[in-house]
């Protein structure tokens, strides 16, 4: 299914080889490479977060206002989004665009030595054969195994920290929730990554590392900047909230 991707990344890394020379190296370019394209994925995802938390306030109180009628309430949610020009599933949109990219890594890093045979496949002296595993290599002693370990648990850690960042943005239950999903996540990279390739491990390893550091000085401060602009279209644009508190007040209290 996802053969001409795979083809072209085959190319590019290919090309990336051919003066690189490392294997390992080749992998970090293609994560730049790959990273560069999707960054304004990113910055588009990370605005339509930021506009989604500040819309959330006023999207609860229309869900509880018509909780007894599900038909006015979609109605009236979609009168919503349309009023403030919002795509609930902007946020998912970029990440889903990514996933053909990274399904296609994933098989052409899993299966190098089926597209360049008879080749070293190496990081240098760091990691020796970047087509076996943690797994593999365990059972040939500590000293053989600890790089592949070692890379094997910045995979999960690097799965966490981006998860547990981007939980400062949530408040409450959803703060609690995003946290304990991003130790389970961690826990099941661990898992997960016990049997991958070394070449898989460096490509996510890279990536993840790549995306704390978008996240530390590019996408908080989009979503930052992205709030504010939002809360301040809303300050001046006509307020759904005033009329349902209004109504709200005016309901009759009911007798316990």
């Amino acid at each position: 299914m996802w053969d001409w991707i795979v083809n072209i990344l085959f190319q590019v890394l290919r090309l990336i080889q051919g003066f690189a020379v490392d294997w390992g190296l080749s992998i970090i370019i293609l994560v730049v490479i790959v990273r560069l394209l999707l960054t304004p994925l990113m910055i588009k995802s990370s605005r339509s977060t930021a506009r989604m938390q500040v819309l959330q306030p006023k999207m609860q109180e229309i869900q509880e206002r018509y909780a007894d009628d599900p038909q006015r309430q979609a109605e009236e949610m979609q009168k919503f989004y349309s009023e403030n020009k919002f795509n609930p599933f902007g946020s998912c949109l970029p990440l889903l665009i990514q996933m053909p990219i990274l399904f296609a890594l994933f098989t052409l890093l899993n299966n190098l030595p089926n597209y360049f045979s008879g080749e070293n496949f190496s990081f240098y002296s760091i990691l020796p054969d970047l087509t076996t595993s943690a797994s593999a290599t365990f059972g040939e002693g500590i000293e053989v195994a600890l790089p592949y370990l070692i890379a094997l648990i910045l995979f999960a850690v690097l799965t966490l920290i981006p998860q547990i960042y981007m939980s400062r943005n949530q408040t409450g239950e959803q703060a609690s929730t995003m946290r304990m999903m991003a130790v389970v996540m961690s826990v099941m990279m661990l898992w997960i990554g016990w049997g991958l390739p070394a070449g898989v491990l460096l490509y996510y390893d890279v990536s993840s590392a790549w995306q704390v550091a978008q996240q530390l000085f590019v996408t908080q401060k989009v979503i930052e900047k992205a709030k504010a602009e939002e809360e301040e279209r809303m300050k001046n644009a006509p307020i759904e909230v005033d009329v349902v508190r209004r109504e709200r007040k005016q309901r009759p209290h009911k007798k316990k």
